[in-house]
This record gives C-alpha cells, sequence and structure tokens, in this order.
C-alpha cells in the first residue's frame, strides 16, 4: 500500500524540479501524485522516501520518471469536430488571407499526430484552393518536453491504433506502408520542425504564429501557469491568428481581452485582425 504523506511528496518534487529539470510546481499536484505513484508502484515502494532511495541507486529511473511525468496520449484527427471545423471553414480561409504562407505551433505536440495531422489538412485546403504549392510556404512548429515522444514523432512511424479516429483519407493519401504501421509520407513531414520545449520555463517568439493548437496541456497546471501561458499564445498570434484548446480548457485572464471567441464547444479563438 502507498503511503501518500504530504512531507515525502514536498521533498521529493523538490528534488525532481531541481535535478530532473522539470518545473514541477507549476503542474497540478493530483495529477504529479498519480504519475508519481505510477513510477513508485513500478518500483514496488511504498513512500516516497524510499522511492528517492531508488533515484539514488537507479539513475535509469530518472529517465523513466520524467517520461512518466511528461507523457501525452493522441491520435490523427483526434477530436475529429475540431478537425472538420477547421478543415470545412477556419484553415482555408486563413491560407487565403496568407496567400498560402502559414506558420502554425503544436505546442505539447507529444508523439506528433497533432502537427502531422495539421500538415495534412494544409495540403488539403491548399489543393481544393487550387494552389497545391501552398505547401511549401507552411511552416509547423512542433514542440514538446518529453524525448522519446519528440523521438517518435521525428520517425513519424504509426501502428494503425493511432488512426482510429482518422478518416481513410488520411492514410489513402498521405502515408505510406512501414510494415503492419504506415509512415508519414516526406512531403508531409518536411512542413512540421520538432524540437524540444518546455512551457514552462522558455520563452515564446511574439507575433509569430498564425494558427497556435495547445490542447489537453494547460490543464495539468496552476491556474497562475494557465493565465501566464494563454497570456503568451495570445502575444505570440499574428493579428487574425487562430488559438486552439483542448475542449475541457478554459481560457483564463489577461488573453480574455485579446482574444475573441469562434467557437465555444471547439474552444476555438482568434486574435482581432
Amino acid at each position: 500500500m502507498i503511503v501518500d504523506d504530504e512531507e515525502g511528496f514536498r521533498a521529493l518534487t523538490r528534488r525532481v524540479s531541481r535535478e530532473a529539470g522539470l518545473t514541477l510546481d507549476a503542474y497540478k499536484d493530483k495529477c504529479l501524485r498519480r504519475r508519481l505513484l505510477v513510477r513508485m508502484r513500478a518500483c514496488s515502494v511504498h513512500t516516497y522516501a524510499e522511492y528517492m532511495g531508488v533515484l539514488d541507486r537507479k539513475p535509469e529511473e530518472w529517465e523513466k520518471l520524467k517520461d512518466a511525468l511528461t507523457i501525452n496520449v493522441t491520435r490523427f484527427y483526434r477530436n475529429a469536430e475540431t478537425w472538420d471545423r477547421l478543415r470545412q471553414e477556419l484553415l482555408p480561409g486563413l491560407l487565403q488571407a496568407r496567400n498560402g504562407r502559414l506558420a502554425a505551433w503544436s505546442a505539447g505536440c507529444s508523439s506528433g499526430e497533432e502537427p502531422y495531422t495539421l500538415a495534412m489538412l494544409c495540403a488539403e485546403s491548399a489543393a481544393a484552393a487550387g494552389h497545391a504549392g501552398w505547401t511549401d510556404r507552411v511552416r509547423i512548429t512542433a514542440t514538446d518536453i518529453d524525448r522519446e515522444s519528440l523521438e517518435r514523432a521525428r520517425n513519424a512511424v504509426y501502428p494503425q491504433a493511432s488512426f482510429l479516429e482518422a478518416p481513410a483519407w488520411v492514410t489513402g493519401k498521405y502515408c505510406e506502408r512501414a510494415g503492419e504501421s504506415w509512415r508519414v509520407r516526406e512531403d508531409i513531414r518536411r512542413m512540421v520542425t520538432i524540437k524540444r520545449l518546455d512551457l514552462t520555463r522558455e520563452a515564446i517568439p511574439v507575433a509569430a504564429y498564425d494558427l497556435i493548437f495547445c490542447r489537453n496541456v494547460v490543464i495539468y497546471f496552476d491556474r497562475p501557469m494557465q493565465e501566464r501561458l494563454f497570456a503568451q499564445f495570445a502575444e505570440a498570434l499574428l493579428p487574425g491568428g487562430i488559438l486552439v484548446l483542448g475542449k475541457v480548457e478554459t481560457l483564463l485572464g489577461a488573453a480574455r481581452e485579446k482574444l475573441t471567441l469562434v467557437d465555444a464547444r471547439e474552444r476555438i479563438f482568434r486574435r482581432a485582425a
């Protein structure tokens, strides 16, 4: 049985913040406890103090812990209604207004399904507008903190289960067979640049993006961090740019003064032109 004592929890999180380079004080306690307990059970220990002993004895446990704290679950075309709204209405207009030049950011991209889905939608919209060459003008930056997720994103090879929510054209037009898995086509991969970035610590460029995705990421942070990130997202959007949040996320703080609600159900906002 796990002993969940407050003093031990605080001591462990302080140490992990200091030695693993993660800003854990920005995370919600409930999320942290749940993910720490996963590793404690895996190591067959029952207290936070015992787990710190494991970290002392087994340096390889640090990487497993960091992976547990930053893990994300995603699929291609996840929450299809959000992607359909973008594909049918918002993305074509944005590409037309920018003459095909689009700078997008997938913040918390996990293993890459989200930015590659966006790249595929850009290809669809460009072809529908009669400007297939616009895809050469699309630049999608995909960032995350988890090293294994980023490596999977760079490999761009996904099992069939990653496409359970995706329309058939996603694999039919934009992927190639790789054994029993699918590899994202090279021309789609070229639109996406994958980088490591810690949202809680590193600066975000101002007025740099036409479109920002940050879905199901800020829910793990406390309210002050959420408000700071939302304000930075608002500043990072170009006039007329679009912010897409997760369906359970609510825009908070000063960002509400700069962003207009476009779709309440899909959590889509726009910065004034």
